[in-house]
C-alpha cells in the first residue's frame, strides 16, 4: 500500500453493515484510557510533529501547513527531530506505565517503540541519499501537484499553498545536492543502475511547455466558481512558477544526478557494500519488521516459504491435470488468450466491482466490525500508471476523499484474471481498506496511533487476508487459487533476495534470475522489482513477515481455546487499535486470548 475505485461504498452494501452486524455487546469495545498526562503527551506530540512534517499532515487530511515544505535534509532540520523525540522519550519515561490501564499500556509500548526507533534512524547516514528512483520528495512533488493526490484544490486559497510550497522547492533541492555530494565524499551513494533509472525520470517532469506540465493538472480544473480575476490571476502564477522554479529544479537535479553523481556511484548492488552498510541493513530489517530477527533467520524462513508454495502449486498443476511443467503452467498464465478477456480499461475495473460484489456476502461471518469509510476503485492516473503497482490509498479522516483502490491499466487487453481475487482482497477489501479505515474510524484511539502505519503490520495484515479467499468464498477457480499463490510466492521471494542482495552478497543480475526462477514474471517486471529493493533495504521483507506473525497468532489461539475460539472475534480485536510493532501486538492478542479462556 502507498502510502490507495468507481463502484460507491453504498453500492457495495458497505456504508450499510450493520445490518450484517451482530449486536454492540458482542464487539470488542473501544478502548478505555483514562491517564490525562498520558492523553495530554500525545496531544503535544501530534500537534508538534504535523507542524514538522507538514506533508504528512496534508496527507491526513490536515490542511493547515499546506502551505510548507520544509527543508528536511538540513543538519538543522535532523537536529530539530531528535530534540523532539528525545523530549518525549523522556516525558514518556516519568510517567509510571504499572499504574496505567491496559489500552493505555498499549499506547505507551507503541509511542515508547516509536521514539526510540526514530532516534536508531537518525544515526544511520541514510540523509546522504535523499531520493531514489522509486521514492522521494522529487515524485511526491508530482504526484501532489498532478491535482490528484492529497493536496487540496477546492479553494483559491487551496491553489495559493500549492505555489507557496512550490517555491521551497528550489531550497530543498539545492540541500539534496549537498547531502548527495557528503556520500559521494563519505562512499555512502546510490547504485550505478538506480541513478540511470532516475536521471529520465527528473527529465521527464521537466516539460518545457507549462500546459503540458503534470503541474498544470489544476489549472485544467479550475473550480467553476472562481472569479474570472482569479483564475487568470492562478493560471499567470502557475505558469510562472512551471517555468521559474519546478523546471529549472528538476532539470538541475538531473544534470546534477548525470555528470557529477552517476560516475561515483557505486557498481555493488546490496547496502553492505558501503562504509557501515551492515550496521544500515540490520537497523532496516529491525525497523520495516518490527522484530528482532537476524537477518539470516528471515533468509531461511524465506527459503523455507518458496518450498512450502512451490509444493503447494504443484498439487494444484496435478488438480488441474496440466501435462506441463509447473513453470510452463505459470507461463500460461501471462500468454492464454483465456485470461486476458478484457478490452477496456472499464472492463477491468467493472472485473473487480464483480469480486467485490462476490467478498462481500462472506464478510458477517469473519467480521463483526466494518468500516463506514467510502471506498472507490479507479484506474491510475495516466502520469504515473507504467511504474506504478496496484495501490490502496487511504481515506481522509474527515470523509471527504474515499479510501481508493488504484489499478494500473496500460493495455486493458493485456491485463490477466489470475490472481485479480487476491489481488482485491490485499489491497481493497478486507485488507488495507478494512485495516486502514478501522483505525482511523476509532476516535478512541490518541492521533498518533490513528495515523500509524507499521508496514510488518500492515501490509502483513493485506498478505494475510489474502488466505482468507476460501473463507470468503472465493477461490473456487484453480486458476484464481493459482494466482494467489504466485502472489504469496513473490513475497516469499522478497526474504531470500532481499537478504541476499544486502547481506549475503548476491548480485542483482543473481537476483533478478532468482525471481525468474521461481515464478513467472517477465525479465522486465523482475528487474524493476530487483531494483526496488535495492533502493529500499529491507521495506520488502515486511509483508511476509507480518503475515506469518498472524497466521501463527491464530494458530495458537486456535489450538489454546478451542471451541472457544472465534475467528470474527479475532479479527476484531487484532485490527481494534490499530497498526503496531509486532511484538506489542503480541502481547494485546495473547491478553486477549486469556480473557477468553
Amino acid at each position: 500500500m502507498r502510502h490507495f475505485l468507481l463502484l460507491s461504498c453504498l453500492a457495495a452494501g458497505l456504508a450499510t453493515p450493520g445490518a450484517a452486524q451482530p449486536t454492540r455487546a458482542r464487539l470488542p469495545q473501544a478502548s478505555t484510557r483514562t491517564s490525562a498526562p498520558l492523553a495530554a503527551l500525545f496531544s503535544n506530540y501530534w500537534e508538534e510533529q504535523a507542524r514538522l512534517y507538514p506533508l504528512q499532515a496534508t496527507s491526513q487530511g490536515d490542511n493547515r501547513y499546506n502551505d510548507q515544505l520544509p527543508n528536511s535534509g538540513t543538519r538543522a532540520f535532523r537536529q530539530q527531530q531528535r530534540r523532539l523525540y528525545e523530549r518525549y522519550r523522556d516525558q514518556l519515561a516519568r510517567l509510571d506505565r504499572g499504574k496505567l490501564g491496559a489500552a493505555d499500556q498499549t499506547s505507551y509500548d507503541v509511542f515508547q517503540y516509536e521514539m526510540t526507533t526514530r532516534l536508531r534512524g537518525l544515526a544511520q547516514p541514510t540523509w546522504t541519499m535523499p531520493f531514489t528512483q522509486f521514492s522521494g520528495l522529487p515524485i511526491e512533488l508530482a504526484q501532489l501537484g498532478a491535482g490528484t493526490g492529497a493536496q487540496p484544490f477546492k479553494t483559491v486559497r487551496d491553489y495559493d499553498n500549492w505555489l507557496a510550497r512550490v517555491r521551497q522547492f528550489p531550497a530543498w533541492a539545492d540541500t539534496a545536492v549537498a547531502d548527495f555530494r557528503h556520500g559521494m565524499r563519505t562512499g555512502v551513494v546510490l547504485p550505478k543502475v538506480l541513478v540511470q533509472k532516475m536521471i529520465p525520470q527528473l527529465e521527464a517532469l521537466a516539460v518545457a511547455e507549462p500546459e503540458q506540465s503534470i503541474f498544470y493538472g489544476p489549472i485544467k480544473q479550475l473550480p467553476a466558481a472562481f472569479s474570472d480575476a482569479d483564475k487568470q490571476r492562478l493560471t499567470t502564477a502557475y505558469v510562472a512558477a512551471i517555468r521559474g522554479e519546478l523546471v529549472p529544479t528538476y532539470r538541475k537535479l538531473a544534470a546534477f544526478l548525470r555528470e557529477e553523481y552517476l560516475p561515483a556511484a557505486r557498481p555493488s548492488t546490496g547496502i553492505a557494500a558501503v562504509p557501515g552498510g551492515a550496521d544500515m541493513y540490520t537497523y532496516a530489517v529491525s525497523y520495516w519488521t518490527t522484530t528482532t530477527r537476524t537477518p539470516d533467520e528471515i533468509y531461511q524462513t524465506g527459503q523455507a516459504e518458496v518450498a512450502r508454495i512451490k509444493a503447494e502449486m504443484e498439487q494444484v498443476r496435478q488438480q488441474l491435470g496440466y501435462q506441463g511443467t509447473l513453470a510452463e503452467l505459470l507461463a500460461s498464465l501471462s500468454t492464454d488468450p483465456k485470461f486476458r478477456p478484457y478490452k477496456t480499461p472499464e472492463d477491468v475495473l467493472n472485473g473487480f466491482r464483480a469480486i467485490q460484489g462476490q467478498v462481500t456476502p462472506g464478510l458477517p461471518r469473519l467480521f463483526g466490525r466494518m468500516p463506514k469509510t467510502a471506498f472507490e476503485i479507479r484506474q491510475t492516473e495516466a502520469f504515473r500508471a507504467a511504474s506504478a503497482s496496484a495501490q490502496y490509498n487511504r481515506a481522509s479522516a474527515d470523509g471527504s476523499r474515499p479510501g481508493i483502490f488504484y489499478v494500473p491499466i496500460l493495455d486493458a487487453t493485456k491485463f490477466k484474471t489470475p490472481g485479480m481475487e487476491s489481488l482485491f482482497l490485499h489491497e481493497a477489501i478486507p485488507g488495507h481498506h478494512f485495516q486502514v479505515s478501522l483505525q482511523q474510524e476509532n476516535t478512541a484511539l490518541p492521533q498518533f496511533q490513528r495515523f500509524a502505519f507499521y508496514s510488518a503490520f500492515s501490509e502483513g495484515w493485506a498478505l494475510y487476508t489474502e488466505s482468507l479467499g476460501k473463507e470468503l468464498g472465493m477461490y473456487t477457480d484453480p486458476y484464481q487459487y493459482l494466482g494467489a499463490l504466485s502472489a504469496e510466492m513473490h513475497r516469499a521471494i522478497r526474504l531470500v533476495v532481499d537478504v541476499g542482495m544486502h547481506a549475503k552478497g548476491l548480485t542483482r543480475e543473481q537476483a533478478i534470475q532468482y525471481m525468474l526462477d521461481n515464478e513467472a514474471i517477465a525479465e522486465q517486471g523482475a528487474t524493476a522489482e530487483i531494483e526496488r529493493y535495492m533502493a529500499w533495504p529491507g521495506q520488502a521483507l515486511a509483508y511476509k513477515t507480518g503475515q506469518l506473525k498472524i497466521r501463527e497468532l491464530r494458530t495458537r489461539y486456535e489450538k489454546q481455546l478451542g471451541t472457544k475460539f472465534s475467528l470474527k472475534a479475532f479479527h476484531d480485536e487484532l485490527l481494534l487499535d490499530g497498526a503496531m510493532p509486532l511484538a506489542v501486538l503480541e502481547r494485546r492478542m495473547d491478553a486477549w486470548a486469556a480473557r477468553q479462556k
